[in-house]
C-alpha cells in the first residue's frame, strides 16, 4: 500500500503537466508586460526588423515631403512666368497698336553696337543719323557711354540730340551762326 502513495497515477502527472505549463506561459507574459528584455535570438532579429523598417519609413517620407516641396515651387516658378508672359503678351498687342505707326527698328542692338564702339569713332558716325533714330538709340543706352559720344559730335549735333532727348523741338540754328555761313561759294 504504500508502494502505491508512492507511485504517481497518471491524473497527478497530468496536473504537474498543465501546473509546469502554465507557470511557463505566466513567466513568459510577465516578461512581456514588465518591460524586460528578451534574451532570445528570435525576439533580437524582430526589434532589428522593426528598427529598420521604421528608419525605411522615415527616409522614403522625408523624400516624400522634399519631392512635394519641389513640385509646389516648381508650379509657383511656371505660374509667375505664365503670368509675366502673358503681362507681356498684352504689352506686345498694346504696343502693336503703337509700332504701326514706328518702323520696326531694332533700337537696343543699334544701343549695344555704339557702346562697344570707341567714342571718338562713335560720334561722327551716330551724329549722320536721323535725329529720331539718335534719340531712340541713345535712350537704350547706358548714360555715360551716351555722354562720351555727345562730346565727340559736333556742338550742333549734340545741342539737337539733346534737345531731342528732352522732348524739346529742335530749332535750326540761324544762318549766320552755322559754320561756313559767311564764306562766299566759289565755283570749282
Amino acid at each position: 500500500m504504500i508502494k502505491a502513495l508512492t507511485r504517481p497515477t497518471r491524473l497527478m502527472l497530468g496536473v504537474a503537466a498543465a501546473a509546469a505549463v502554465a507557470n511557463a506561459i505566466a513567466f513568459a507574459a510577465s516578461a512581456d508586460l514588465a518591460g524586460g528584455p528578451d534574451t532570445g535570438r528570435l525576439g533580437a532579429s524582430l526589434r532589428d526588423a522593426t528598427a529598420q523598417r521604421d528608419r525605411v519609413s522615415a527616409a522614403d517620407k522625408r523624400r516624400l515631403d522634399m519631392r512635394e516641396q519641389a513640385v509646389r515651387a516648381s508650379e509657383a516658378r511656371l505660374a509667375s512666368q505664365l503670368k509675366q508672359q502673358q503681362e507681356e503678351a498684352a504689352a506686345g498687342t498694346a504696343k502693336g497698336a503703337a509700332g504701326a505707326q514706328a518702323p520696326a527698328v531694332p533700337y537696343d542692338n543699334l544701343a549695344r553696337i555704339y557702346q562697344r564702339m570707341k567714342p571718338n569713332r562713335a560720334g561722327p558716325i551716330f551724329e549722320k543719323l536721323d535725329l529720331d533714330v539718335q534719340r531712340e538709340v541713345a535712350a537704350r543706352m547706358r548714360e555715360q557711354a551716351t555722354a562720351q559720344i555727345m562730346a565727340n559730335m559736333s556742338p550742333n549735333g549734340a545741342v539737337a540730340l539733346s534737345m531731342a532727348m528732352a522732348g524739346r523741338k529742335v530749332m535750326p540754328a540761324p544762318a549766320a551762326t552755322r559754320p561756313g555761313a559767311g564764306r562766299p561759294v566759289t565755283p570749282k
